[in-house]
């Protein structure tokens, strides 16, 4: 089975403030009577699937500013995504939210499910029609900008000034050093669609840990937190990057009519770009309760950076 790639440390639901925990009562109709830790995701907040004495269930996610002064702001993000967006079979309903404007709560429907298993052919080819049918679907939707989606834009235009700062970047930061001129003009691929309309919502955290498969096979996409405009590539792109150390990786491409709209460039670029993104910050960033967090960035920095050697046959 394929395993979570980010796993956090996280609080257990006996830890959040009474009054959370009040308010799920309140908001379920029954008392909770019994938990189950969650483990995937790099909150540390709760993550935890609730059953009520009177047989109702529901999945909680709770953080306060005190456990991470960031995180609050990914679940406020997510509740104005799940707002708007309404029920839908491709992912969990929001039940109710919580927020005192330091505590910052969900109550989320409960999916019977599993985390899908990538190396198995047939689960992923459910999980990437799955990712097909959801971009098309959010295409089709509108999120107001009074809720704060990340810009796909800015993101790549970001990666590309790391591209271009890495010639002096510490020695110490993990990247070949080949890429450190950025000698196939990544930066400005990058630029150049980081200038282009974001007119799309999409996921932009698709990995294993975010899924769920239903018992009939469907698929689930879960935690919205970094809910984004972008390009509709991305979260096909992603989702493939479970993977992107094989060449299966490589070939799959083929089979996204919007990735091969983009190009093999463009996809090489991406993972240029944000495998030296996350080799600077595995460096110089400083996180507060996420101690595993660096070990991901390094982790998947490698993975992508490997990614790119293999497509372009240079030596990591």
């Amino acid at each position: 089975m394929t395993a979570p790639r980010a796993v956090g440390v996280r609080l257990p639901y006996d830890g959040v403030p009474a009054a959370v925990r009040a308010w799920v009562d309140r908001s379920l109709g029954s008392p909770v009577v019994e938990v189950a830790e969650q483990v995937g995701g790099m909150s540390p907040g709760c993550a935890t699937r609730v059953t009520c004495a009177d047989g109702t269930r529901a999945f909680v996610k709770a953080v306060g500013a005190s456990l991470n002064p960031d995180t609050p702001s990914l679940f406020r993000r997510e509740i104005g995504v799940l707002t708007h967006i309404g029920a839908h079979e491709l992912w969990a309903q929001l039940l109710g939210s919580y927020d005192d404007g330091d505590w910052v709560a969900l109550l989320i429907e409960d999916v019977e499910g599993r985390h899908p298993d990538f190396s198995d052919d047939a689960e992923l080819d459910a999980v990437l029609e799955g990712t097909d049918r959801l971009s098309e679907v959010l295409q089709g939707l509108e999120v107001p900008q009074s809720v704060d989606l990340v810009d796909v834009g800015f993101v790549l235009r970001r990666w590309a000034d790391t591209l271009d700062t890495l010639r002096d970047a510490p020695a110490e930061v993990p990247v070949p050093a080949w890429l450190r001129t950025d000698p196939h003009g990544w930066a400005t691929v990058l630029r150049d669609h980081g200038s282009r309309p974001m007119p799309h919502l999409a996921h932009w955290d698709i990995r294993v840990d975010n899924l769920l498969r239903r018992p009939g096979g469907e698929i689930v996409f879960i935690d919205w937190g970094a809910a984004a405009r972008g390009p509709a590539w991305a979260d096909p792109l992603l989702t493939r990057l479970e993977r992107m150390d094989e060449p299966w990786f490589d070939t799959s491409i083929a089979s996204s009519p919007t990735l091969l709209e983009a190009g093999e460039e463009t996809v090489t670029a991406f993972l240029a770009g944000f495998g030296a993104h996350l080799a600077v910050r595995s460096v110089v960033a400083v996180d507060v309760n996420l101690p595993t967090l660096n070990e991901f960035r390094t982790r998947e920095s490698r993975r992508m950076l490997e990614a790119v050697s293999r497509r372009t046959g240079r030596s990591l």
